[in-house]
């Protein structure tokens, strides 16, 4: 009996997808947790797996951009044919027939959803080992795929994901603690990486050569790529060129649409408003010296900055709202959004119940979220849900921007650079440090005087930070 295989929906707020790449060929058999495509989201881009086994039948070319719930396949059994319907779906995007570029997939999926690969050929997967509960091998499409390409046994790689499941990492792990080189290959050049690292440097346009491992003996991690990725001088050579053609599709194309349905939909205003800094900075050089010995993590500039902002938010909850048709709805929780640059875009990782966290947690949390963003490791339900959002660019040496709201928020905070500034004692300056904040708000549920009180509040905080350690 043909199984329809439809474009699932990634997360709540998901109305359509991107068909980035096939990752079976048409007529192949697979099996119920193989991993039949990579799906490209406007927040992650995830390997979706077979709901059940059968011969593959595409309907939807790769690229296609499509609605989440469109039919966009079938698997059927030996001998049966695709069952007649009104043809293939109309992609939505201008992405059709053209694949798009993508960051690192996910190693996604629920704790055991996964199937091992047909390593024997026959189109069966191969034995079960005792990992999985009910016969099953717990491990992610990515983990099975580099497994496979590298040689490497999945019986005897630990897993660290949920309830015990592989993925990817863990079979890096597993390569680079092997010491012969049939599950460790070099490539030319004698550069020890595994197939996963090798593949994401080719997506990435990355010389291996000149990646500086930090892994066993020299071995090239994943970690390693994105730090060549976010050096300024990759960033400037990785820099689009007169002529090429950017698509909208995918995650670039969802930000456009979204940011331009925002500046349509809302009454968009920014104030500007510095704060002094010197009692933050004079706090964190202590914790430092002070935390030095113990696992607290010290946290950064940013985090003091996303402490203040959600304890403000308490203050003046109009900031903490969202605009429906009936009215302005000012909401009970206070999840804490906070934009992360990422290969082809922004993602915004969040913080749940920010107020309630001891500003060390905030920075161990934010950490983990941004690294997560970065390497592709990062769910959906981690960036769903903000009521409020923090953006900075105060890395790039932007002092003061123009914030754009997320939609289903009425503000956003832009933290701008570090700097010098003066303060006069009578006649003589006084050095001081100093940084501005940008606060966007929709003028339909916020006034002038309610957004400037908001960041009188955050200015008031930071100027006593130990408030925020708690």
């Amino acid at each position: 009996m043909a199984v329809e295989v439809l474009l699932p929906k990634i997360g709540l707020t998901m109305q359509e997808g991107t068909i980035d790449e096939w990752l079976v060929p048409t007529g192949a058999a697979v099996a119920e947790g193989d991993a039949l495509l990579r799906l490209a989201t406007d927040k992650v881009d995830v390997d979706v797996e077979a709901e059940a086994g059968g011969l593959f039948h595409p309907v939807a070319p790769a690229g296609a951009t499509l609605p989440a719930g469109a039919l966009i396949g079938w698997l059927l059994a030996e001998g049966e044919q695709p069952p007649e319907t009104a043809g293939a779906p109309t992609p939505t995007g201008s992405g059709a027939g053209a694949g798009t570029a993508a960051g690192p997939a996910l190693d996604g999926g629920a704790a055991g959803t996964g199937a091992t690969p047909d390593l024997n050929g026959d189109g069966a997967p191969v034995a079960p080992s005792a990992h999985g509960t009910g016969g099953r091998l717990l491990s992610s499409p990515n983990a099975r795929r580099v497994a496979l390409a590298a040689d490497v046994d999945l019986t005897a790689v630990r897993g660290t994901g949920p309830g015990g499941r592989i993925v990817s990492e863990d079979v890096e792990e597993f390569l680079a603690a092997v010491p012969d080189g049939k599950a460790a290959p070099v490539p030319q050049g004698g550069t020890p990486t595994s197939p996963l690292v090798r593949k994401l440097a080719k997506e990435r346009d990355i010389d291996l050569s000149e990646v500086n491992g930090t892994g066993p003996g020299g071995r090239i991690r994943r970690s390693d790529l994105d730090a060549v990725i976010s050096a300024p001088a990759r960033r400037n050579t990785a820099a689009p060129r007169a002529g090429d053609v950017l698509p909208l599709t995918g995650m670039r194309g969802t930000i456009a649409r979204r940011m331009h349905a925002s500046l349509q939909e809302m009454a968009q205003l920014t104030h500007g408003y510095e704060v002094r800094m010197d009692a933050v900075v004079s706090l964190r050089d202590r914790l430092k010296d002070e935390w030095a010995d113990s696992e607290l993590p010290v946290p950064g500039l940013n985090d003091f900055l996303l402490k203040a902002a959600a304890l403000a938010l308490r203050e003046h909850p109009l900031l903490n709202a969202t605009v429906r048709e009936d009215g302005v709805h000012l909401l009970d929780g206070i999840h804490l959004g906070f934009a992360v640059a990422v290969p082809g875009g922004l993602m915004v990782p969040v913080i749940e119940d920010a107020v309630a966290l001891p500003l060390p947690d905030i920075a161990r949390r934010s950490k983990a979220l941004a690294e997560a963003a970065r390497e592709g490791r990062i769910s959906p339900a981690q960036l769903e849900g903000a009521t409020f959002t923090v953006t900075s660019l105060g890395g790039y040496g932007v002092d003061f921007f123009t914030p754009v709201i997320n939609p289903g928020n009425v503000a956003i905070l832009g933290v701008g650079r570090l700097r010098d500034g003066v303060e006069w004692m009578d006649d003589r300056p006084l050095r001081t440090r100093v940084l501005t904040l940008s606060l966007t708000f929709d003028h339909r549920a916020v006034d002038g005087a309610p957004a400037a009180e908001y960041l009188r509040t955050v200015g008031e905080l930071l100027s006593k930070p130990l408030r925020l350690l708690v």
